[in-house]
């Protein structure tokens, strides 16, 4: 027989005391039960429901709404005021509430007891101006963004007069944001033309306005148009708001100022004729009386973005692709692909026009030097046919300077290097020949500023580099030459950027900036590889490098798809990543955008 041993019951027990001291005690516990406020709305609810400790009747449309007086006073500023001060209301059991139906006013009680209520088209307006009178915040701004959700180009604007009566600001900026943005799908809708003159110019004149100028213009005379007698005299003050620095020229003095409303105010005839003067006399310089509307920035829509087109891509001979980087985004989206394959044709781009100009075509037989003109605008991602050049010729440089494009040099038809030059108008859509520059160079540097064309360096038919700076006068039709031991490039880019052209490149490190004024070189932060045959452009105040060729640490010549920006404010340069592929001998344009539209697809 096994005897158990006796427990030593008083050691167990300090035993247990022993590791319940080991832990600390909590003295102090914050409880918090989250079903505690739903579980009391939900009783209180069931209380009004079976009129237990009803001491209060809403009343309207002869409909009573059992209440509690201290739930009322609780959730809104407006029955607070009522029953906490000495308003006769404090001593009654029923109140009438006029300007609120009963049954916008029972959704209302209805929601003051569960937090819940429906939001419909059919109920929202009443729903939203009863809680505007009874103070409920929370079920106006829900009412707010309701309707926010409703918004589209036919009724933006109508909304934007909604929330000025409803005083809803959430929905006002909202509403006002939409038809900012797609202005161009609200100019169609008939509320446009009921807008205020007022109205209407605060539209016109917001930097943020997705619109061409050209629809700005058209815009103000659908809206004259439409009530022509009591309108006529808006003429001028309409008219300062179209930023004509941004319009096309042929649109501008063919379109714009044929308009009969134009022709019949003498204010607006006369701003159209200073800015005739302005680009006929080929000057930088605005006339006092001009400059307020000459110097309006461009609007916030239109978003510069970077494109690069044809070349030579990937080691063939010529390259179709057109790209377009978006410094937002920071992504790359195709575009249109070029008609035909070009062998050093060159790129240029005017009111936000892409232009390419001549070029050998060789994938064709024969072979031959073209004249062709092809133009991309970014609006319609379409390529047309354009006025062709004077002359045929390829490896030539291109650079545009107000509503003109030069086209200089190049290689002729019997493979000769031409001195000669045309001239484009784009505001009469003719070419002309203007006088041909003093020596004959392939591949210099080329940019336009301050009413001159600049030529760096380049190389001459014998393939010597040429030390000068040959400088076109474009108002007097005059070439003269500058001799200095500095340049020395050959196939580098030329860009102008804060009243500098900066020389970047061309079979060296080196990039220097040419101060125009002073006739003095400045030297910049150099490129990582001696670089030749890439293109550049200047977006946003900064340089951006991309593609071309570089002799790498053993002398040997490589394609790059190499992409770099500058930005002069630090002399420092920044790399952007890679191009989609190797590419050189392209066009880099900067062009605008207008921001709303859709991008093309992403590359």
């Amino acid at each position: 027989m096994l005897i158990a041993e006796p427990r030593d019951t008083f050691g167990a027990i300090d035993s247990r005391k022993k590791s319940i001291m080991e832990f600390p005690v909590q003295e102090v516990f914050h409880y918090k039960d989250q079903d505690h406020f739903p579980q009391l709305l939900l009783q209180l609810n069931s209380l009004r429901q079976e009129r237990v400790f009803i001491d209060l009747l809403l009343c309207s449309d002869n409909q009573e709404i059992p209440c509690h007086r201290n739930i009322l006073v609780s959730s809104s500023p407006y029955f607070k005021a009522m029953f906490c001060n000495n308003f006769r209301e404090t001593q009654q059991n029923r109140i009438n509430l006029k300007g609120v139906s009963a049954t916008i006013l029972s959704s209302m009680v209805d929601y003051v007891y569960t937090g819940q209520i429906t939001i419909t088209m059919e109920n929202v307006l009443p729903l939203m101006q009863s809680a505007s009178m009874l103070q409920y915040g929370h079920l106006f701004e829900a009412c707010s963004v309701f309707l926010q959700g409703q918004l589209s180009p036919d009724n933006c604007l109508s909304m934007v007069r909604l929330s000025k009566i409803l005083d809803c600001t959430s929905l006002r900026e909202k509403a006002r944001e939409m038809a900012m943005r797609s202005f161009s799908d609200v100019v169609e809708s008939e509320d446009l033309r009921e807008l205020s003159l007022p109205e209407l110019m605060g539209y016109l004149e917001d930097d943020g306005l997705c619109a061409e100028e050209e629809q700005v213009f058209e815009t103000l005379l659908a809206w004259i148009h439409h009530d022509p007698f009591s309108r006529h005299g808006a003429i001028h003050d309409l008219f300062k708001k179209v930023r004509l620095r941004y319009i096309h020229p042929t649109y501008l003095f063919q379109f714009i100022a044929s308009d009969p409303l134009i022709q019949s105010s003498s204010l607006c005839t006369e701003v159209i004729e200073s800015v005739r003067r302005l680009l006929f006399s080929v000057s930088s310089l605005v006339a006092g009386d001009l400059n307020a509307l000459w110097g309006a920035p461009r609007r916030y829509a239109c978003c510069e973005t970077l494109v690069l087109v044809g070349g030579r891509k990937n080691n063939e001979q010529t390259s179709r692709e057109a790209i377009l980087y978006d410094e937002h985004t920071q992504q790359w989206q195709w575009l249109a692909k070029l008609p035909v394959r070009l062998y050093k044709a060159s790129y240029v781009s005017i009111h936000s026009i892409l232009y390419v100009l001549g070029g050998l075509t060789i994938n064709t037989q024969p072979i031959k030097v073209c004249t062709t003109v092809y133009t991309l605008s970014l609006k319609t991602n379409y390529w047309r046919e354009a006025e062709p050049l004077l002359e045929p010729r390829f490896a030539h440089q291109s650079v545009s300077y107000l509503h003109f494009i030069f086209v200089l040099g190049g290689i002729c038809p019997d493979r000769k290097v031409c001195d000669s030059v045309q001239r484009y108008n784009s505001m009469f859509n003719q070419w002309e020949a203007v006088a041909p520059m003093p020596e004959a160079v392939l591949n210099p540097a080329v940019a336009a500023h301050n009413q001159r064309i600049y030529m760096f360096g380049g190389e001459d038919a014998m393939q010597n580099p040429v030390r000068m700076i040959q400088v076109y006068h474009i108002a007097r039709n005059l070439w003269s030459n500058i001799e200095t031991r500095t340049v020395k490039n050959v196939c580098a880019p030329a860009t102008v950027l804060n009243d500098k052209i900066y020389i970047i490149g061309g079979y060296t490190r080196r990039m220097m900036a040419y101060d125009t004024k002073a006739n003095r070189f400045i030297k910049c932060a150099n490129l990582k590889e001696r670089r030749m045959h890439h293109s550049a452009a200047a977006l946003n105040n900064k340089l951006y490098v991309t593609g071309g060729r570089y002799i790498n640490g053993q002398d040997v010549i490589e394609d790059s798809d190499s992409f770099e920006s500058y930005d002069p404010k630090t002399d420092t340069w920044t790399s952007k990543g890679t191009l989609p592929y190797k590419l050189f001998d392209h066009g880099s344009l900067s062009m605008i955008s207008i921001s709303d539209k859709s991008n093309p697809s992403r590359v």
